[in-house]
């Protein structure tokens, strides 16, 4: 009976321990599930014209909620096709309000617009995406991610079946959405895409992707209006639309260490609030949308684990180092790309232009040349010249 005693005890600390392994091989399996090192958002809104101020306030609104959970503006490409906060119909210049009674500025102090007015383009939103972009072009003009980023992109504006109008001038079809996206794909621009659209028949425009790794979102189904709301009788217009309304208000929940998943998400606007109907496809991504964080796309949560030890890096980094070819450690120092040739500038010899005489120059030769047939001849001799 005593022998008894231990080999019971011994068989319950293995069981412990084996279940204490399990627990941290959970924990690091939750700590590198979805595989990204960096956030990206790429925010759109389509409309021009006072009366499209709701579409504005929708993507601005968007912009301050993953500014808060941890997207820098670095990582954000903004782009407005119209500026509401200098339109002279705006009551309150330097303002863009998303609720009633003029409670939310979401313009603000800082607020970094990367495309602007007639910058806003169907060309220039591809080329963002793909990467085909000149060399001339800022980086903050630039979607700077790779097969570790995590990519939102969100779109607003006025639309229908299977087509996004740009600015009431051209249009961006659902067919060259769904080659850019295979194009980020194929050139690995990101890792998981999270495509969101407020516009009528929203769910026509993800009908056609056929790239992996992409979860779409959409406010209405196809033959179905997305509706506006927020009316407010100072600014003389709506202030947001439903489906982003509802949207941000679930977003305002979330902190950066929430555990909230994207199928809370999915529920977030029931056909009883939107009045349409919201759409999701997931059916491209390889995760469960269960296992999908809500921080995963709107936030930059950075992966970190504390220890209590103390780790010296620099004895490693030198052995590491040591291992090296001589050839690999040497690198070219770094410097920044001249993208505008300041020096040659500066020095050029400005270019000779071809002389032309003015137009005063024209008109005083004719007078002259009146005033001397005068001169000579008199009125008298005028008959003979008409």
């Amino acid at each position: 009976m005593a022998a008894a005693v231990p080999a019971v005890a011994a068989l319950f600390l293995a069981c412990c321990g084996a279940a204490l392994a399990s627990g941290v091989q959970d924990q690091a399996e939750q700590f590198f599930r979805s595989g990204h090192t960096n956030n990206w958002a790429v925010l759109v809104c389509t409309s021009r014209f006072w009366f499209n101020y709701r579409h504005v306030a929708n993507t601005l609104s968007v912009y301050r909620s993953v500014k808060r959970l941890g997207i820098p503006d670095s990582h954000i490409v903004l782009m407005l096709a119209d500026d509401m906060a200098c339109n002279p119909r705006n009551p309150k210049p330097a303002t863009v309000f998303s609720h009633k009674n003029m409670e939310l500025n979401v313009y603000g102090d800082d607020v970094e617009v990367d495309y602007r007015s007639y910058e806003v383009t169907v060309e220039n939103f591809l080329r963002v995406l793909t990467g085909r972009i000149p060399p001339s072009t800022p980086r903050s003009k630039r979607l700077l991610s790779d097969d570790r980023s995590n990519i939102l992109i969100y779109m607003t504006g006025h639309g229908g079946n299977g087509f996004l109008k740009f600015q009431d001038s051209e249009e961006i079809t659902n067919v060259e959405l769904a080659d850019a996206f295979e194009q980020m794909w194929q050139k690995r621009r990101y890792n998981e895409l999270l495509f969101i659209i407020d516009t009528c028949q929203g769910a026509s425009m993800y009908e056609r992707f056929y790239s992996p790794n992409i979860m779409a979102l959409a406010s209405s189904q196809v033959g179905e209006d997305s509706l506006s709301h927020q009316p407010d009788l100072g600014i003389g217009v709506h202030l947001m639309d439903r489906y982003t309304f509802y949207v941000l208000e679930f977003l305002e929940e979330i902190h950066p260490a929430s555990q909230t998943n994207m199928n809370d998400l999915f529920q977030v606007c029931p056909k009883s609030l939107c009045v349409s109907t919201p759409g999701h496809r997931t059916d491209l991504f390889q995760r469960d949308p269960q296992n999908v964080l809500i921080t995963d796309f709107f936030g930059s949560v950075r992966k970190v684990e504390i220890t209590t030890e103390t780790i010296s890096l620099d004895r490693d980094l030198a052995g590491f180092e040591s291992k090296l070819p001589k050839d690999e450690l040497a690198t070219e120092p770094l410097k920044y790309a001249e993208q505008l040739p300041v020096a040659q500038i500066i020095h050029q010899k400005p270019k000779q232009k071809d002389w032309h005489p003015p137009g005063g120059f024209i008109l005083g030769l004719w007078a002259l040349i009146i005033m001397v047939f005068f001169k000579t001849y008199g009125i008298k001799h005028m008959k003979h010249v008409f």
